[in-house]
């Protein structure tokens, strides 16, 4: 079974095109490279131009990842699903839409993309290309800030394709955009993210020691928001055991005159 797209392409063929495993794993690891060109390129451009305003330089981070998200996901969604985040590649895991192998190479092709985006960034503005963030982000308040955070992307993933999908793009991106400011983690929600942000001693940087923390609670982030998803949206046995016993209405024209 192919992976779950989260960008749901409107019909222009008369059946939808076949991509191979190695073009998927290509569409992963470029789009999570991109996403970390512009989360560690437009933190050191805003922490650069902002002058020491940090909320300045939050929003000149935000913008850019939120609007990246959006491109990305729209451009490379038909292909691989979009994932871009081992978290979301567990989520559709654990509702079998994608095969165990399949998923693991989703991971590794994430993670590798990650570290070369963020090393490409270090090379587009001249700083060392090989770094260890010393940024601290510890504390109960950061670990609950990325549960919720990772929580709330999944949710929004799994509704969203259930009710609009073709608004995911636009709704993932929005949503990150969000979070950044209403977490007081800023919003990873992407084990991939970061691993590889703990590389860049930058405004967008985690310190390895964190790491590891915020990673445990994007993973079971995403377990809960895969079981609320189950409890909420999909349709109990029960359900469409009633549904299917229900008596078709008769049109109008079926009832005969007396």
């Amino acid at each position: 079974m192919p992976p779950t797209q989260i960008y749901a392409p409107t019909q222009t063929y008369s059946s939808p095109p076949i991509y191979s495993s190695p073009q998927k794993l290509w569409a992963e690891f470029i789009g999570t490279a991109f996403l970390l060109m512009t989360v560690i390129g437009s933190g050191i451009m805003a922490e650069t131009l902002s002058s020491g305003n940090i909320a300045i330089a939050l929003l000149g981070n935000t913008i850019p990842t939120g609007a990246i998200l959006i491109v990305l996901i729209t451009m490379l969604g038909p292909i691989s699903g979009a994932h871009f985040n081992p978290a979301v590649t567990l989520g559709f895991r654990l509702n079998g839409e994608i095969k165990t192998p399949l998923a693991l190479l989703y991971i590794a092709a994430q993670i590798i993309g990650a570290v070369l985006g963020v090393w490409a960034a270090h090379a587009m503005f001249g700083t060392d290309i090989l770094q260890v963030s010393q940024k601290i982000r510890a504390g109960q308040s950061q670990l609950f800030s990325e549960l919720i955070a990772t929580f709330g992307l999944m949710w929004v993933i799994f509704a969203t394709l259930k009710t609009k999908p073709d608004a995911v793009p636009m709704a993932v991106g929005l949503y990150i955009t969000a979070a950044y400011w209403f977490t007081a983690s800023t919003s990873f929600a992407n084990p991939a993210v970061t691993f590889a942000r703990s590389f860049s001693d930058s405004f967008a940087g985690i310190r390895p020691f964190d790491a590891p923390g915020f990673i445990a609670v994007q993973f079971i982030g995403a377990g809960l928001a895969f079981m609320v998803y189950r409890l909420s949206l999909l349709p109990s046995a029960q359900t469409i055991k009633e549904q299917d016993t229900q008596e078709e209405p008769r049109s109008p024209a079926a009832v005969k005159a007396p």
